[in-house]
């Protein structure tokens, strides 16, 4: 997957919001991840603000 079309289905997950959309959202970053690694993930993570929507990073904190 390319890091835009992960930021056109991320921005489609983000504006529907909920816990499918969030499961959706990890499938995303996980391929990303995978792909293009951690680094890459976690940057979509920030421009996302998936942090604050859906929670993600927040284990990582504690």
């Amino acid at each position: 997957m390319t890091l835009e079309k992960a930021r056109q289905l991320l921005g489609t997950q983000v504006s529907f919001g909920g816990g499918y959309n969030r499961n959706g959202a990890r499938l995303i970053l996980a391929d990303v991840a995978k792909e293009h690694g951690q680094a890459a993930a976690d940057a979509l993570i920030r421009e996302f603000r998936l942090d604050e929507i859906f929670g993600f990073g927040k284990d990582k904190e504690q």
